[in-house]
C-alpha cells in the first residue's frame, strides 16, 4: 500500500501501533473478515489494531493522509455485516479493518455519579462484572455479553433484555470519545445529569454505526441492580396471554426487569440440543417475564399465575439461569442446526401488531417453494422479533428477507431494531425512512466524514 508520495501507510501506520498489531498475512486477518453469522465475508489490505484514542487518532489521520478507507470493527457479534468489510474493493481505494480488540481498559466506578468510562473493546459482561464490584449493574444486557463490546453497543444502538426496565443504549450513554475521520479527537465527556449546551452529539453517534465518527471510549450509566427477582416462564396459547400477563405483574405494583416470547418450534430445538424445557406441557408461545418488588414478590407472582391464563408455568428466584438458558440458547442452537447460514432478520413492529405479525412470520415458509424452517423469538415487551429463517438456499436469501420485511412494514415495524442497517438491508431502508429523512441523513454523513472514509458500504450502500 503505497501512495502516489512513494511513501508507505503500512509503515506508517506500523511506527503508530506496532508490527505485531498490524496485520497482513491472510490466515490471521481471516477472523475479521468474516461475521458471526458466516454470511457476510470481505476484504480488507490489512487488520489494524490500536490501543489507545490516541493512537486511533494517528492510524485515522494516516488513512486521510493515504486516502485509505477504514472498516471500524468491535466484537463482530453483529447480524448485518456492518462489522466486515465489503467483499470487493478492487478499482477502489485501500481499506483497512480498525479493530478495537485491544481496547479493554474499565476505569475506576464512580459510585456517586454511577457511572463508569470504559474503552470502546470492553465487552458488556465486563463491564457488568465491574459495576458489580461496587453493587450496580450495567443496563444493557445481551446474550453475546461475553463477546459483545462498548464501542459495538452504542454503534448499533442495541437494546437487549433490559430494555423494558432501563431503554436502549443510547440512554446509557452520558459521555463519549471519538475521532473523527479527519483524526481529530471529539470529546463529549461529562456525568452531569443536566448538560444542554448544543446538539447531543453522544446520541447522534449512537445508532451511527461507525459511518459518523470511531468511538473509543464511552461514559456509561450505572443502575442498582434490584434486591432480588423472580423469573417465570408460561406457557400460553396465545400472544395476548403474554401480554396480560405483563400488565397484571405490573399491576399488582411489580417492575418488570426482562420479558421475552418463544415459540414451540424454538423451544423444542434448544431441547434437542441439551437445553432443559422449562415446563413440560407444550404450547404454541411461551414467556419468561423477570420481575422485583417488594415484600414477597414470589407469592405475588403465583397469585398472577393462579389468576392468568396459562397451559402450565414455572418460577425460580432470579438469576435461574436454567430458565434463562432456554431464551439464550436459542441463538447458538438456530446458527447449529441450519443446512445454509441462517437468514437473520431483527425487526420490531408496534406492540398492538405483534400477535398477527408473528402469524404472519410464521407462515412465511408456506409462501414459497424452497426449504425455509422459521424460528422465532424476541422482546415481547418492546415489539421486537428476532426472525430466523433455517435451510434457505443462499440465491433465495434476499427474496425471503423482502418478504419478511415487507410484512413488517405492512404491521407498521422497522426493519431493524437493534443490529443496525449494516450492509445487508441498505437496499430497504425506503421501507422505514422518507427521501427527506434519507437525505438528511446523508447529509450529516457528508458534513462528517465528507471522502466517505468511515464503514463505506454501510448505512447508505
Amino acid at each position: 500500500m503505497t501512495d502516489t508520495r512513494g511513501t508507505s501507510f503500512l509503515s506508517d501506520v506500523v511506527a503508530i501501533v506496532g508490527r505485531s498489531h498490524v496485520l497482513t498475512d491472510p490466515d490471521a486477518m481471516a477472523g475479521h473478515l468474516t461475521d458471526w453469522t458466516g454470511r457476510w465475508t470481505g476484504a480488507a489490505d490489512a487488520v489494524i489494531r490500536p490501543c489507545t484514542t490516541d493512537e486511533v487518532a494517528a492510524v485515522v489521520a494516516a488513512c486521510a493522509a493515504h486516502d485509505v478507507a477504514i472498516c471500524v470493527q468491535g466484537g463482530n457479534t453483529g447480524l448485518v455485516g456492518g462489522s466486515v468489510p465489503p467483499i470487493e474493493h478492487a478499482g477502489r481505494r485501500p481499506l483497512v479493518v480498525l479493530s478495537t480488540v485491544r481496547m479493554t481498559d474499565i476505569d475506576e466506578v464512580d459510585t456517586r455519579g454511577r457511572c463508569v468510562g470504559v474503552q470502546a473493546g470492553a465487552t458488556i459482561e465486563q463491564i457488568d462484572s465491574r459495576a458489580a464490584e461496587h453493587g450496580l449493574r450495567f443496563p444493557v444486557d445481551l446474550a453475546s455479553r461475553d463477546s459483545a463490546t462498548a464501542g459495538g453497543v452504542v454503534a448499533t444502538n442495541a437494546g437487549g433484555v433490559r430494555m423494558i426496565r432501563h431503554g436502549n443504549t443510547r440512554r446509557q450513554v452520558l459521555g463519549i470519545e471519538a475521532v473523527r475521520a479527519d483524526g481529530q479527537v471529539l470529546r463529549r465527556w461529562t456525568s452531569l445529569v443536566k448538560d444542554n449546551v448544543g446538539y447531543d452529539i453522544p446520541g447522534l453517534l449512537a445508532g451511527s454505526e461507525g459511518t459518523l465518527a470511531i468511538v473509543t471510549r464511552v461514559l456509561f450509566r450505572l443502575v442498582a441492580p434490584p434486591v432480588s427477582t423472580i423469573v417465570t416462564v408460561a406457557a400460553v396459547r396465545h400472544v395476548e396471554d403474554c401480554f396480560a400477563l405483563i400488565d397484571a405483574m405490573t399491576e399488582r405494583g411489580l417492575a418488570v426487569e426482562a420479558a421475552e416470547i418463544m415459540t414451540d418450534a424454538g423451544v423444542e430445538l434448544v431441547h434437542e440440543h441439551g437445553v432443559r424445557r422449562p415446563v413440560a406441557a407444550h404450547a404454541p408461545f411461551y414467556t419468561l417475564v423477570e420481575v422485583s418488588g417488594t415484600g414477597d414478590v414470589e407469592a405475588v407472582v403465583i397469585d398472577v399465575l393462579d389468576e392468568a391464563d396459562v397451559v402450565d408455568a414455572v418460577l425460580e428466584p432470579g438469576p435461574a439461569r436454567d430458565l434463562w438458558a432456554a431464551r439464550e440458547r436459542h441463538t447458538e442452537t438456530i446458527a447449529r442446526s441450519s443446512t445454509t447460514p441462517v437468514v437473520k432478520l431483527d425487526v420490531s413492529v408496534p406492540i398492538r401488531a405483534l400477535p398477527e405479525a408473528l402469524v404472519e412470520l410464521a407462515a412465511i415458509a408456506d409462501l414459497v417453494d424452497h426449504p425455509c424452517r422459521p424460528i422465532l423469538f424476541g422482546h415481547v415487551g418492546d415489539g421486537n422479533i428476532h426472525v430466523n429463517l433455517l435451510d434457505v438456499p443462499e440465491p433465495r436469501a434476499e427474496e425471503l428477507t423482502g418478504r419478511v420485511f415487507g410484512i413488517v412494514a405492512a404491521n407498521g415495524g422497522s426493519i431493524s431494531a437493534e443490529h443496525g442497517i449494516g450492509r445487508a438491508k441498505v437496499a430497504w431502508t425506503h421501507l422505514g425512512r422518507s427521501e427527506v429523512d434519507l437525505a438528511t441523513m446523508r447529509a450529516i454523513k457528508a458534513a462528517l466524514d465528507p471522502a466517505g472514509r468511515l464503514n463505506p458500504g454501510v448505512l447508505f450502500g
